[in-house]
This record gives C-alpha cells, sequence and structure tokens, in this order.
C-alpha cells in the first residue's frame, strides 16, 4: 500500500494528514499513461539524493568518452605534425616526448605525473543501482566521500566533477585517458568481486580470506629470505682486532656478533676472513656466549661439544625460559576426566599432556593456586614435570611385585609406581636425606598409598640390606644441566670437580643397584636409569661402565619419543645398542632436559678383565659386599687362580716360595 494519487477535480479539497513513520519515506505513485495530469506537475520535481549520484555518475561518463574522443584526435594530429616536421631536430622531439608522457624512466606503468591532478574523482564503487524512491542521510553519504547535490542535481564544484579541463594544465592532458581507463578497470573489478563474495556462503568467505592473509604471508617470506640472502652475499661479520677482544661492549652488540659468527661457522670456506682458523672464531663465540647467558666457561664448553651450532642457541634460549606447569593424577582415588572437570570449575585452564601419557594434565594459567586446592590437599593429583613420568613409564612396573626406588625424595616418581601398582606388592622409597625423606612420608600419606616401607639409607649399601628386587629405579642425583629453567644457579657454580663427583657416585649407585636386582624373577629382572643431565659423562659414559662391569644389556625403554642416545661423541666411542637410550631436551620436546636408560640383568656375575692371560674369568658375588667386591676380587682371586708353571724357572721359582 502507499498513499492515495491525487485524482481530485480542480476544486477538490486536499485533506491534510499527518504525515506517518512509512509515509515519509514513501512517494507518490507514478501516473500511468493516458490518465490526466494532475495541477502542479509541470513544475521539475526535486531529485533524491541516489538520483542526483546517479546524474553525476552519467554525465562523468559522459565526459570521459569526451576525453577519450579528444584524445585520440590528438593523437592523430600529433602523428601528421611529426610527418610534417621530420627535418625537426632530434632534442626538439625528445622534449616534445617528455612533455607528452611527463616520466622521466621506463617506470611509466607505475608513476603519475608530477603536476597532474585527477581530472575525475574517485568515486565509491561500493554504490550499485538503487531503487529511485529509496533515501539516505546526508550524514552517512558525506561519511562515505560522497558530495550532496543542490535541486538542479549538480554541486558546488560541478566543473570539476563533470570533468572539465579548465584548472588542468595542458601539459597533463596525455595522462589523463590511462587515469580514466585504470579507475575503471579497477572499479569494475571490485564491484565483480563484491558481487561474487555476497553470493558465497559465509565459511567460503572465511576460506577466501585465510587464502589472501596467506598469499600475503608467503609474500612476505620471499622478501625476507630475499633480505637474508643479500644480507649472506655481503661481508657479515669483520674479527675484532686482538687488543680489542677483551674489551667491554654493550648485551646488544654481543648477541649481533654472536649471530654473525654462527653465520660464518655454519659457511666457513666462504665467509671467514684470511689468516684467521676456525678455532679463533669458536673461541670468540664461547667467551661472547659465556657473557650473553652468563655461563661458566667449562659448563659452556660441554655445551658446545654435546650440541650442534644450529641447536646450541635454541638449548640455551629454550634453558632461560620456565616450562609448562604439569600435574600428574592420582589413579588411586580418582581419574583424568574428572579431575580436570573439576579443576576447571575452579577457573584453572588445562590440557592433557599429550598422547604419550594418560595420568598427565599441563596447566596454563588458573586463578586460584594450583599446589592448594581441595583436590590437591586430599590427594588427587601430584605437582610433577612431564620428564619426572619417563622414567616410571619406561620402568613399567606390575602389580604385586618387589620394587625399589634408590633416590625417592620427594616421592613423585615412588608414588607414580604405587598408583600402577594399584597398592599392592612393596615398594621400597629409599633416600639417604632424612630431611628430604620427610616430604615422601607427607606425599605418601596425601596420595593414600599403603604399600610402600620408606628408608633412609645410603644406596650404595642397599645390597647388604635388601635384594632380589623384580624391578629398580635409580633417578641418580647429578648436575642439573637439564633444569637450569628452574635453577640458574647451575650455569655459574658446577665446574670439573663438581661433574667428576657426580658420575663417580652415579657409577656406584648404578653397580649396587644392579647388584640388588633378581634376574631369576618371572616378570622383571629390570633397571632404569635416569638423570636430568644432558651431559654425556654423567649418562652414555656411566651406563657404558656398567654394561662393562656387570652383566646387563640395554634394552628398548619402550618410550614412543625422545632422541636416541650417542653411540659416539668426540673423543668417546660408546656400544651399539646405546641408542636404544632416550635423551630430552628443552627446545625439542617443552620439558625438561632427561636421560632414560633401561637395563635388564641375566647373571649375578662379574666380567673381569685377566691382565695376565688378557681373557675374561667370571666370579660369583652372590655373598661378596658389592663395595668392596672390586677391592676383593683384585686381592683373593689372583692368589685362588694362580697357575703354577709347568716347566723352566718359574716352576723352580714356585717351589723355593712353598
Amino acid at each position: 500500500m502507499g498513499r492515495k494519487a491525487k485524482f481530485g477535480d480542480d476544486g477538490a479539497v486536499k485533506q491534510i494528514k499527518g504525515p506517518g513513520r512509512k509515509a515519509k519515506k514513501q512517494k507518490p505513485p507514478k501516473m500511468l499513461p493516458g490518465l490526466p495530469k494532475l495541477e502542479g506537475d509541470d513544475q521539475p520535481k526535486k531529485l533524491s539524493h541516489r538520483q542526483k549520484q546517479r546524474a553525476s555518475r552519467r554525465v562523468k561518463k559522459k565526459e570521459e568518452r569526451k576525453l577519450i574522443k579528444k584524445e585520440k584526435k590528438k593523437g592523430v594530429k600529433n602523428i601528421d605534425d611529426v610527418e610534417n616536421n621530420k627535418n625537426e631536430s632530434e632534442t626538439t622531439k625528445n622534449i616534445k616526448n617528455e612533455i607528452v608522457k611527463q616520466f622521466s624512466d621506463s617506470n611509466n606503468s607505475w608513476l603519475k605525473s608530477k603536476n597532474s591532478k585527477s581530472v575525475i574523482p574517485e568515486k565509491d564503487d561500493d554504490i550499485e543501482s538503487y531503487d529511485s524512491n529509496s533515501d539516505i542521510d546526508d550524514e552517512i553519504t558525506e561519511g562515505n566521500g560522497l558530495e550532496s547535490f543542490d535541486e538542479d542535481g549538480l554541486s558546488d564544484d560541478d566543473d570539476y566533477l563533470t570533468g572539465t579541463l579548465d584548472d588542468v594544465d595542458s601539459s597533463n592532458e596525455s595522462g589523463i585517458e590511462d587515469t580514466v581507463l585504470k579507475k575503471k578497470k579497477s572499479s569494475t573489478k571490485k564491484r565483480k568481486a563484491e558481487e561474487s563474495d555476497d553470493e558465497l556462503l559465509p565459511i567460503e568467505k572465511a576460506a577466501k580470506k585465510l587464502k589472501a592473509a596467506k598469499k600475503k604471508e608467503d609474500a612476505e617470506a620471499d622478501e625476507e629470505m630475499k633480505m637474508q640472502i643479500n644480507v649472506a652475499s655481503q661481508d657479515v661479520f669483520v674479527f675484532p682486532a686482538s687488543d680489542k677482544i677483551d674489551e667491554h661492549i654493550p648485551i646488544p652488540e654481543v648477541e649481533q656478533r654472536i649471530k654473525d659468527i654462527l653465520l660464518v661457522l655454519s659457511n666457513f670456506n666462504k665467509f671467514r676472513e684470511e689468516n684467521r682458523s676456525r678455532q679463533e672464531y669458536t673461541d670468540l663465540l664461547l667467551k661472547d656466549l659465556c657473557t650473553y647467558f652468563s655461563y661458566n666457561t667449562f659448563l659452556m664448553e660441554k655445551m658446545m661439544h654435546l650440541f650442534p651450532l644450529e641447536d646450541l642457541m635454541s638449548f640455551l634460549e629454550a634453558s632461560e625460559t620456565p616450562r609448562p606447569v604439569t600435574i600428574r593424577t592420582n589413579s588411586l582415588k580418582t581419574r583424568r576426566r574428572d579431575l580436570a572437570q573439576a579443576l576447571i570449575n575452579r577457573g584453572v585452564n588445562l590440557d592433557p599432556i599429550g598422547n604419550w601419557s594418560k595420568v598427565g594434565l599441563v596447566v596454563y594459567n588458573s586463578t586460584v593456586p594450583i599446589g592448594a586446592t581441595p583436590e590437591y590437599l586430599a590427594g588427587h593429583y601430584m605437582l610433577q614435570a612431564a620428564s619426572s613420568m619417563l622414567p616410571v613409564m619406561a620402568l613399567a612396573p606390575q602389580e604385586n611385585e618387589f620394587i625399589l626406588d634408590m633416590c625417592a625424595a620427594p616421592g613423585g616418581k615412588a608414588s607414580h609406581i604405587a598408583a600402577i601398582m594399584k597398592n599392592t606388592g612393596v615398594l621400597i622409597a629409599n633416600d639417604v636425606n632424612k630431611n628430604r625423606a620427610k616430604a615422601v612420608i607427607g606425599n605418601f600419606h596425601r596420595m593414600g598409598i599403603a604399600n610402600s616401607v620408606i628408608s633412609t639409607y645410603d644406596g650404595r649399601h642397599i645390597p647388604q640390606l635388601f635384594k632380589n628386587f623384580d624391578r629398580v629405579l635409580l633417578d641418580a642425583p647429578c648436575t642439573g644441566t637439564g633444569v637450569i629453567s628452574k635453577d640458574s644457579g647451575v650455569k655459574m657454580s658446577k665446574d670439573e670437580t663438581d661433574l667428576q663427583r657426580c658420575f663417580t657416585l652415579q657409577r656406584e649407585l648404578l653397580l649396587a643397584a644392579i647388584d640388588s636386582l633378581n634376574f631369576k624373577s618371572s616378570t622383571g629382572g629390570y633397571l632404569v636409569y635416569s638423570t636430568c643431565s644432558v651431559l654425556a659423562e654423567e649418562n652414555e659414559c656411566v651406563i657404558d661402565y656398567a654394561l662393562k662391569k656387570r652383566d646387563v644389556k640395554l634394552v628398548d625403554t619402550g618410550l614412543s619419543f625422545g632422541t636416541e642416545g650417542f653411540t659416539n661423541l668426540r673423543q668417546h666411542r660408546f656400544h651399539p645398542t646405546m641408542k636404544l637410550t632416550r635423551r630430552f631436551y628443552p627446545h625439542t620436546h617443552n620439558m625438561d632436559g632427561f636421560f632414560v636408560a633401561k637395563l635388564k640383568k641375566f647373571s649375578n656375575i662379574i666380567p673381569k678383565n685377566n691382565e695376565s692371560e688378557d681373557n675374561e674369568e667370571e666370579i660369583e658375588i652372590n655373598n661378596i659386599d658389592p663395595e668392596n667386591a672390586e677391592v676383593q676380587n683384585t686381592i683373593e682371586k689372583p692368589v685362588a687362580n694362580v697357575k703354577k708353571p709347568k716347566h723352566g724357572r718359574g716352576k723352580n721359582r714356585a717351589e723355593k716360595k712353598n
């Protein structure tokens, strides 16, 4: 419905009605042909805002066509002038061409004339054909860059809008045609793109945006790669003079110099300076790394020997940032799904730690203290690092077994073992430090563990007290080079003496743990050795020593991820089965640096090298103290196993001694 047409006679009285909200927007209906004209029809009607816009566009198009024809005619005239003026000098021709083109080089496809002004103003490409009866507020239109027109359909700047060239220099006329055509093409492309976007589904529009963003990222990556290639092609680093090497420089300059040296060492033959050895660059890099990351020279040198240069910086930077907080569900009291739901309700943001664990959760952030929730106090979970769950998974304890955790404090791994055993069998949780053993007692009470015996013996004397364990877990004390993010004091405090003290203790503990195992166990006979260190002296060297001193072999850990252990490292050559061990790094696996090895015992014998005959003899050690076993073997056994010479001078000497 619309407003009634004015079909009344000349003398008809018009009814005055207040225009409603809808009547305001609607226009009178158009008269059909043949109907009588109403009074006042001869007067020109006022155009709506949209009609004015359309009128301006039509004027602009007409002016564009005129301009194009004009330029074509000028081009023909120029050709005729050139034919008539063949004898004109070359310099004059060049000047004329410059005046016409207004460009100084081959970039005229994208450069614009200095003095040229856009003859046709940019129009809003989003505007399509609108209904003549519709109307839009002038304020919105002005915000979109459109000008309002007067009743005649033209604006105040109608000369400029219609494309007249009164204010344009004649030398700039040559670029008008190109400008108009380019604007026309760009506007049509935009309209087509918008029309196609309107037809697409929301998911298709999102996919289109993603493709455009990816294309932009690829372009940026290509530009960055080109920049890197340009940098690499230049002389990146100039080695400082000998008297300036020890000078103190700011930290940003140290960082830049580290990057430059790494680039030189990555392609030494190409980037190195003449008469400079690789050792000189390496020494300077060692000094800068110690300054930048606050390491002592001994420990940084060990790290440089351990990692390739491309991984060294990643490891050092990852060691500076803390690892995410992780918790382990206590399967004796709850399930991981229920625990996760309870913590989420308390404002904890968490996720499963990964496919490799069924009880681990990683906590991103929490509105409550994660170590003081009612669930924690009830023993539903334990705050435990992700890497600390790996040794227990490798040990794979079974129900009703006799298991030893030689270095148990503070009880995270021991409680994990008890939970897997479902409170069956017997678990000996030992730690030499009595103060730390109190933490084990508190955690075991909280977690509801009832199958454990807590002791505070020296692990090296364990075989004298307990024997015939089905499985043994030895998380040996170490230098802590894998957990620098937790204890940054390691970077400056550890030296060669500490390292030697650690790996000597680790060897003794490992031999004692092997001696306490029962190789005849139907389900076990396994030992897991782990450290929170990344140094080979505390890991592969210790395992290699145990392989030579006891009748054990390395077996698969059963862990689905991790880096293989070293079979050779610089001057060290280890047993080929060392690749069955697993290493974990903060920059690779986003967990603390860790080492895990699993050994299986085959007998209670000690392979012994006899220097006199260069062969191995096997000695029973059932009733021998393992701490003094080697000393007793070297003193007593050679006397018992001395072979009497059959002839010669040796026979006579033996008779005289007897």
